[in-house]
C-alpha cells in the first residue's frame, strides 16, 4: 500500500493534475526562506475532506504521505471512499476522494496497465490544477497537447466505452459542461464540473459497490 500511494501521489498528481511551472534559478540565488511548518494531521484531514461532500468526507479513510515518503493512514473510515489532501507541489488546491473502484483505476493508470472494467467515482470539489486533455502522461503544456484549466469537478472512470459516447470528446472542450478527458485512450473518463460541494452529485449506481 505504501508503494501504491507513493506512486499515485507522484505520478497521478503530475500527469492528471499538472506540475507547478518551473521557475528559473538566478546565477546568485537568494538565501532560502525559513522552512514552512508541516501541516498538522488535523489540517491534512480537513484538506482531504474538502474534496468531497461533508457526508462522504467525514466518513472516508484519510491517507497522506510524510516528508520521508512514508504513507500514513490518518483516519480509518467507515465508507467506501479514500481521501487524500492537497498536493503542495501543484499550483492549485487538488485534494481528491475516490471510491474503491476508482482507486483500482488510478493504480492501473500509474502502472500503465489496462483499467479494470469497474465504474469508479472521484470527487475533486476543492478544484484541480491544469492538465493535458489528450495526453494522460503530459506534465506540462505544449503547442499540441491541448492543455486545459479545470475547476471543482467529479469524475466517472472505468465505464464501458459506450457510456462516454453521449458526451463531448473535443480536444479543446468547454470545461463548463461535462466532457470526456483523454478520449480514445484506455484512461478516458468523464469530467463533470460542479459549482459547490453543497450541490455535488451522488456517485452513479454501482460506482461504490464493494
Amino acid at each position: 500500500m505504501r508503494e501504491t500511494y507513493s506512486t499515485i501521489s507522484r505520478l497521478f498528481a503530475a500527469a492528471l493534475l499538472g506540475l507547478a511551472t518551473s521557475v528559473s534559478v538566478a546565477a546568485d540565488p537568494p538565501a532560502p526562506a525559513a522552512a514552512k511548518a508541516a501541516p498538522t494531521d488535523a489540517e491534512l484531514i480537513a484538506s482531504a475532506e474538502s474534496a468531497a461532500p461533508a457526508s462522504v468526507g467525514k466518513n472516508a479513510t484519510i491517507v497522506a504521505m510524510d516528508a520521508d515518503g512514508k504513507m500514513r493512514t490518518l483516519r480509518k473510515g467507515t465508507n467506501n471512499f479514500t481521501c487524500m489532501p492537497d498536493n503542495p507541489s501543484t499550483p492549485g488546491p487538488d485534494p481528491m476522494c475516490m471510491d474503491a473502484a476508482a482507486m483500482e483505476w488510478v493504480h492501473a493508470y500509474v502502472s500503465h496497465a489496462t483499467p479494470p472494467a469497474k465504474v469508479g467515482f472521484m470527487y475533486m470539489l476543492a478544484g484541480g490544477t491544469d492538465a493535458s486533455n489528450t495526453d494522460p502522461y503530459a506534465t506540462k503544456p505544449t503547442a499540441s497537447n491541448h492543455w486545459i484549466k479545470t475547476g471543482p469537478h467529479v469524475m466517472v472512470v472505468g465505464a464501458d466505452a459506450s457510456f462516454y459516447e453521449g458526451y463531448p470528446k473535443s480536444a479543446d472542450p468547454d470545461t463548463s459542461v461535462p466532457y470526456v478527458m483523454w478520449a480514445g485512450t484506455p484512461y478516458q473518463h468523464l469530467m463533470a464540473p460542479v459549482k459547490s460541494t453543497a450541490k455535488a452529485p451522488s456517485p452513479p449506481t454501482g460506482a461504490t459497490a464493494k
